[in-house]
């Protein structure tokens, strides 16, 4: 049976599209390990530039590491609770607290940043630890840990639950740690997943609030490019691959297992 030419059509379309993205990327990924990128490949390989981005950067990539972690950790002692509260007091006021808590969705990250300089700009402490980056990050990825588990627990039947649980005398916290938690994780960790990718690849609230002294992952890509030889920045940019690429396909596959418990 030949295809139709719909078929084949929307296989070229496919094709050019996936082309257009993916061939830039490894054009700047090839050009990080050739000696010189204006000559190609006759210049030779040379993992010479991966070295240099470890010793300009390896501050950055472990900053964009710790600040995951942190931020991971105060969403789900934060988010989690959070969504719990709203999946048990469903009505107006719990939609009211779901909308204000995705407010920073609706806010571009430079208008957040510029909120957080203009309320703790003049705290010079705080100002230039790493702990006012990770407020910022903790309050735009807040909202997608909340949405993800609150998700998962309306799709379950949480009432009938924790009654259960209650009539074998479990106190709160123990149905909140026993019942609750273990029912929702497949929301916890895709929403966990988003939290730390989005954290290490977030850029434009990081930009306004980064010092000099506390580059982040993303931030340090921007000077690589602007600053140091185009191999040193196609080197650079690997190092984001390698790190992002894993994350987004373990989100990818967390997303889908959630969406599958809540449908």
């Amino acid at each position: 049976m030949r295809p139709s030419p719909s078929w084949l059509l929307q296989l070229a379309v496919t094709l050019l599209t996936a082309a257009f993205l993916i061939i830039p990327a490894l054009q700047s990924i090839l050009a990080g390990f050739t000696s010189n990128y204006f000559r190609g490949l006759s210049s030779g390989l040379t993992l010479k530039w991966l070295g240099e981005v470890w010793d300009l950067y390896a501050h950055s990539i472990f900053l964009s590491l710790w600040l995951a972690a942190a931020c991971l950790f105060f969403t789900l002692v934060i988010g989690v609770p959070a969504a719990y509260a709203l999946a048990r007091n469903p009505g107006r006021l719990s939609r009211v607290l779901e909308e204000f808590i995705s407010l920073p969705l609706a806010v571009p990250g430079l208008a957040l940043a510029l909120a957080l300089l203009q309320l703790y700009g003049s705290m010079s402490g705080f100002r230039t630890s790493w702990a006012f980056i990770l407020v910022g990050h903790v309050l735009y990825t807040l909202p997608f840990m909340v949405r993800a588990v609150l998700a998962v627990l309306l799709a379950m039947d949480l009432k009938t639950l924790e009654e259960g649980a209650a009539t074998l005398g479990a106190a709160p916290w123990t149905r909140f740690r026993t019942v609750v938690v273990p029912n929702a994780l497949p929301g916890i960790l895709a929403g966990a997943l988003t939290v730390v990718t989005l954290s290490i690849g977030e850029f434009n609230l990081t930009w306004m609030l980064h010092t000099p002294y506390l580059k982040t992952l993303p931030v340090g890509l921007a000077d690589s490019y602007a600053s140091m030889r185009l191999e040193i920045a196609s080197a650079y940019t690997l190092v984001f691959f390698v790190m992002i690429v894993p994350l987004l396909v373990a989100m990818q596959w967390a997303s889908d297992r959630a969406r599958r418990i809540t449908q």
